[in-house]
């Protein structure tokens, strides 16, 4: 009857204290689970953060590309009194190229849809210079290619491949800080 009465005592203290261990177990468990999750979510929200400003500078250089790439602005940066047609349109082949490569990476940052839209604009720009340069004596002087060239881009009755890119940029961007994704 004494050994009984000792493994009740016994019992009457560890069942409780074993209870209670299983009991702060489980709310310390939970407590780590949740200041888990928190932190998770504001390492999320923070690479959300620099991942839109990434996307949104990508947007901004593309933009700039597209604008810099259109004959308006690429001729004053490129044309030469001295040059003659095919000068000036190597220097503009030239400028159009260089600038896509080092906007190449700006790819990963925005829909495909944009994406391909700038890579078309660049050549349409690309074919309509060579496509006028052809028409003209190579050795004439570079101003009849400026001049052909404004022509073009100022008869022209839709909207220019480069006005198209950009309303594209933009509508996208727009989508983009509205929902967050596109």
């Amino acid at each position: 009857m004494n050994a009984t009465a000792t493994i009740l005592e016994i019992l009457k203290y560890t069942i409780p204290a074993i209870i209670v261990l299983i009991a702060t177990s489980t709310i310390v468990n939970k407590f780590i689970v949740a200041q888990h999750k928190r932190k998770q979510l504001a390492v999320f929200e923070g690479a959300q953060d620099v991942t839109l400003r990434l996307r949104l500078q990508a947007y901004e250089r593309l933009a700039l590309f597209v604008e810099r790439i259109s004959a308006r602005q690429l001729i004053p940066r490129v044309y030469d009194g001295d040059m003659t047609v095919r000068d000036l349109q190597l220097a503009m082949t030239i400028s159009i190229r260089t600038e896509f490569e080092h906007n190449l990476s700006q790819q990963i940052y925005v829909s495909k849809n944009v994406w391909e839209t700038v890579k078309g604009v660049k050549e349409q720009e690309l074919n309509m210079i060579n496509r006028i340069s052809q028409s003209l004596n190579p050795e004439a002087p570079a101003r009849d290619l400026h001049a052909r060239i404004l022509d073009v881009v100022s008869r022209a009755n839709d909207d220019l491949p480069t006005d198209v890119a950009l309303q594209i940029i933009n509508a996208e961007v727009k989508t983009v800080l509205h929902y967050g994704s596109y």
